[in-house]
C-alpha cells in the first residue's frame, strides 16, 4: 500500500469514528507501525484536515470538519455488489428495492473512468435466486412484526408436514445457508424454538407487545451457539 492510498483509509477510519481513536488502534487496523501513523497524521494536518488529539491520547476530526469526499476502490465496490446479490437473492421485495436504491447511490459517486471499467467488466461471483420468493415469504411482515415487539400467532408445518399452531415472540431472522429462520420465543414451550420461514403458512402479528432482556433475546439465543456471534448493527 502506497502513502496516498494509506492516507485515505486513515481518513476513512477517522470519519467513521465518533470518539477519538489511539494511534495503536489505527495501526492495528492498517497493519503498521504507531511511528507510521503518527506521520500519516501530520500529512493529513499540514494538507488541511482538521484533526484534533495527540500521541497516547487518541485522534479524531473536529466537528464539522471539510474533508474530501470519500472514494471507493475497485474491490470495495465488487465487495459491495456481492452483498447486494445475496440481498436480491435471498431478501424480500422491500429490502430488495431499498438495496436497489443504496446501489444507486453507489454509482452516483463513482467517477467516470470507473463506471466505464465496471460497466464493461463481469463479474465471477453470481448468486442465482432460485426459490427467493418461497424462502422469502412472509419475511416483510415478519420483519415488521421484529421491530415492533409484537406477539404473533403462526401455524407452521414441520418436516414431516404436520400443522402446529403456535404464538410467539419473534426476536430475529438467521439465514443459516439455504433458508431463512425465524428465531423466537415460544409461548407454549416457553423455550426458544426457531422455525424454517418457508414452512410458515399463516402469520399474523397480534396488537399485544412483549419484551425482550437479558435472558430473551436473539443475542442471548445466539450465544448458546456462539458466544462470539454479534448482533451490533455493524456486525
Amino acid at each position: 500500500m502506497n502513502k496516498s492510498e494509506r492516507l485515505l483509509q486513515l481518513l476513512t477510519l477517522l470519519r467513521s469514528r465518533r470518539r477519538a481513536i489511539t494511534a495503536k488502534e489505527l495501526a492495528d487496523r492498517m497493519s503498521v507501525s504507531e511511528r507510521t501513523i503518527y506521520r500519516d497524521v501530520q500529512s493529513l494536518v499540514l494538507s488541511g484536515v482538521a484533526i484534533e488529539g495527540e500521541a497516547g491520547v487518541g485522534y479524531q476530526l473536529q466537528p464539522g470538519a471539510s474533508v474530501p469526499p470519500l472514494m471507493f476502490t475497485e474491490q470495495e465496490v465488487e465487495a459491495l455488489m456481492l452483498g447486494i446479490r445475496m440481498v436480491k437473492a435471498l431478501a424480500d421485495d422491500e429490502v430488495l428495492e431499498h438495496s436497489n436504491t443504496a446501489l444507486d447511490k453507489i454509482k452516483a459517486v463513482l467517477p467516470d473512468r470507473m463506471m466505464h471499467e465496471l460497466n464493461h467488466k463481469h463479474t465471477k461471483y453470481l448468486i442465482p435466486d432460485y426459490g427467493r420468493k418461497q424462502r422469502a415469504a412472509n419475511l416483510d411482515v415478519i420483519r415488521s412484526a421484529i421491530e415492533c415487539f409484537s406477539v404473533c400467532n403462526i401455524e407452521y408445518l414441520d418436516a414431516k408436514e404436520r400443522k402446529s399452531s403456535r404464538s410467539v415472540y419473534p426476536l430475529g431472522l438467521v439465514f443459516w445457508g439455504s433458508n431463512w429462520t425465524l428465531i423466537s420465543w415460544c409461548c407454549l414451550r416457553q423455550a426458544y424454538r426457531s422455525f424454517r420461514v418457508d414452512r410458515v403458512v399463516e402469520f399474523c402479528a397480534t396488537e399485544e407487545n412483549f419484551q425482550t432482556g437479558p435472558e430473551l433475546s436473539l443475542k442471548h439465543y445466539l450465544q448458546f451457539y456462539d458466544e462470539n456471534v454479534s448482533t451490533d448493527f455493524w456486525g
